[in-house]
């Protein structure tokens, strides 16, 4: 069986601006790709943690069923978010000590997406030459493109 990777990354020009998000989706044996996927998207008004959160959902949202993947991100924010704030927050009833949370609808949706699959979750350096960070970060600017004036 393959392994699946999901790299993802948002971009924004302005925070907050237009954005656009992009997700490589990539099933490897061994060193060789059997399938890819490429997906983006943008919002005329947004921010970069919005648009790194939407990477994230709509990679796991675009699998038919459930995986096993790794999920590749540049985000900080939306790794640490779900792999160790968002047990706290769910057990406070989707708050936080000192005040909302922000994206909560994002963190929720991004939490029912990640429930379907087995997830592993990765940071790499964004902007370091990571060539499939590097393509998802071109989906997402070009994501982005429709939006910018």
């Amino acid at each position: 069986m393959p392994d699946l990777f999901a790299y993802t990354d948002g971009a924004c020009s302005g925070n907050p601006g237009p954005g656009g998000w992009g997700a490589v989706l990539i099933a490897r044996d061994g060193d060789a790709v059997v399938k890819e996927r490429n997906l983006k998207g943008g919002e005329a008004h947004t921010t970069n943690n919005r648009m790194e959160l939407l990477a994230a959902i709509n990679a796991l949202e675009a699998l038919v069923g459930p995986s096993t993947l790794t999920v590749v991100t540049d985000s900080s924010y939306v790794k640490d978010g779900i792999t160790k704030w968002i047990y706290g927050w769910k057990a406070k009833g989707w708050k936080k000590k000192g005040g909302e949370i922000k994206n909560i609808d994002l963190w929720q949706r991004l939490d029912a997406a990640r429930d379907r699959h087995d997830v592993t979750w990765k940071w790499v350096k964004g902007h370091a030459g990571h060539p499939e960070n590097e393509r998802a970060d071109e989906l997402a600017r070009a994501g982005m493109a429709p939006f910018k004036r």
